[in-house]
């Protein structure tokens, strides 16, 4: 039976037993988003790290052998979207297959997960940052915050940035070979704005949000899986990352005063907080 036009979708994260990061944040909202999604671990993890205490068990060969079999049963999907990669080797798998898939027309978002705050991850090497260079090239949308579009670009990281530093940042982001660029997180003149850039011809859309002082992890991830829903469905990037920072907001003040953030925002049950917006808004990409 032919399937719908954009309704497969493949995620290829860690996955954690305990804490809604990855893709316990990501399966179920593009679940309730109507998609029907497939995924690939990198990792699994017993917990979020934010505990300080954690068993990861690193799955490349798993993933290496589940591909193989993949290719023999001709599975495709409409689109992939990637985030954490553990090592240099699941990095040149995973760049692979999404190569492969792009050619037959998937989709390729990605996630460069390497760091924050102007800090690299511990454990992410200068090699690390170069092979993300290389899955960043073959990707339809891209999503690093302000740290990881420098780390990318090889811009000085810094506390603060003119427009025309960021418009310089996601132009190298283009030139790499990424289709189009959304870097979050980014302070602005001392002010914190998401920023999209559809093209290299497009200017940059600077979008404003409130900082709200709380950390809760897997928030990127929930980020990342609304924008990818919505530009899936609709084509528009900056009106999907509008709607991804509305819903988002929502979810943090609503949890805002949990006990234990280390184990982020219970998504399951804010899900209806993601049904269709009937406000479209601008209709401009």
């Amino acid at each position: 039976m032919e399937r719908k036009k954009n309704t497969q979708v493949l995620l290829i994260s860690d996955m954690a037993g305990y804490g809604k990061v990855a893709l316990s944040a990501m399966i179920p909202v593009l679940s309730h988003l109507k998609f029907e999604t497939f995924n690939l671990p990198t990792a699994l993890v017993s917990n979020t790290l934010d505990y300080g205490c954690f068993e990861i068990l690193d799955t490349t060969e798993y993933m290496k052998n589940s591909i193989q079999v993949w290719k023999k049963l001709s599975f495709s999907f409409d689109a992939i979207c990637t985030g954490f990669i553990v090592s240099e080797q699941q990095s040149s798998l995973v760049y692979e297959y999404c190569k492969e898939q792009r050619e037959t027309g998937t989709l390729i978002f990605v996630d460069p997960i390497m760091g924050d705050d102007g800090k690299r991850y511990n454990g992410l090497t200068d090699q690390a940052v170069t092979y993300m260079r290389r899955l960043c090239s073959i990707a339809d949308v891209i999503v690093p915050n302000i740290t990881e579009a420098c780390f990318l670009s090889e811009y000085a990281v810094k506390s603060t940035y003119s427009e025309e530093e960021v418009e310089a940042i996601a132009n190298r982001l283009h030139e790499m070979g990424a289709k189009a660029v959304v870097i979050t997180s980014a302070n602005v003149n001392g002010k914190m704005f998401t920023v999209v850039k559809n093209s290299m011809k497009e200017p940059c859309v600077f979008i404003p949000y409130e900082e709200i002082p709380v950390r809760f992890p897997g928030t990127g991830d929930i980020f990342v899986s609304i924008v990818m829903g919505y530009y899936m469905k609709s084509g528009q990037l900056s009106e999907s990352v509008k709607i991804a920072m509305r819903q988002l907001e929502k979810l943090i003040r609503a949890n805002k005063d949990n006990r234990d953030k280390y184990k982020g925002i219970p998504v399951e049950q804010f899900l209806e907080e993601m049904n269709d917006e009937k406000d479209n808004g601008s209709k401009g990409s």
